[in-house]
């Protein structure tokens, strides 16, 4: 008897791909900080549609958590806007970086507008690692995917959090909202090849704690930006070094 072909499996299409990534590790953690987020919301005065709307078009956890402090304490609507938007533009360098690897001359503009708002920290750390590997007609697909439940999984996290409020205590709340931070520490840890990621880390966490105590409204954003220029800068002359010796 003819033996019959062997069937291969295709690969799963990228946007099925994404969504098992993104259902993993990402979206659990995604979905119990924010569960932390919801609970900050309901104790600080405002209400569910208030902390989904936070959600839905801010989408980074830094600036949300301000906004809901600030506002807690009374803070005016200029303040407000001005710590959420310093806050958020540590956001811009990740577009800026990630958008060459989504160019697809095919789709509509419109497209990367809408994937620019889905660029956060998760989004985009795991989204650095994974779209070089993938065809450039792939790549899209998956990020969109991607971020659609990333997004989703927060959006649920913030109503659980809401509803659970008063349930869980303060400090398992506060350590809910961290979960994502120490999560995109590891993820890039997990890398210790890339000398510029360690070095960023090593200086960030060295330089953080001095410049919080000396100006706690500007100290996560002067780390940012001390850490990683100084980083960048021994990066290129280590790299220059090597390349004479050799």
């Amino acid at each position: 008897m003819p033996s019959r072909p062997l069937r291969t499996r295709r690969p799963p299409s990228p946007a099925l791909a994404a969504v098992r990534d993104a259902l993993g590790i990402p979206g659990v953690v995604l979905f119990a900080s924010y569960v932390g987020f919801g609970s900050l919301v309901r104790e600080s005065g405002l209400g569910l549609p208030e902390g989904l709307v936070s959600t839905a078009t801010g989408w980074a956890l830094p600036g949300q958590v301000a906004l809901v402090e600030l506002y807690a304490v009374g803070a005016s609507i200029v303040t407000i806007a001005l710590a959420v938007a310093l806050t958020n533009t540590r956001l811009l360098p990740m577009v800026v970086t990630i958008m060459p690897l989504l160019r697809d001359d095919r789709a509509p503009r419109w497209w990367f507008y809408a994937l620019a708002h889905v660029v956060a920290v998760t989004s985009w750390a795991n989204g650095m690692r994974r779209l070089p590997a993938l065809a450039p007609g792939d790549r899209l697909r998956w990020f969109a995917a991607y971020g659609a439940v990333l997004w989703s999984a927060t959006m649920a996290g913030t109503a659980a959090g809401f509803f659970l409020a008063g349930l869980v205590p303060k400090p398992v709340t506060l350590g809910l909202v961290f979960l994502n931070p120490v999560y995109f520490l590891l993820l890039f840890a997990e890398d210790l090849r890339d000398r510029a990621k360690v070095l960023a880390l090593g200086l960030g966490a060295v330089t953080g704690p001095v410049l919080h105590l000396a100006a706690p409204a500007y100290g996560l954003l002067a780390t940012g930006l001390a850490a990683g220029t100084l980083a960048f800068l021994l990066d290129r002359i280590l790299a220059r070094r090597t390349r004479h010796r050799g």
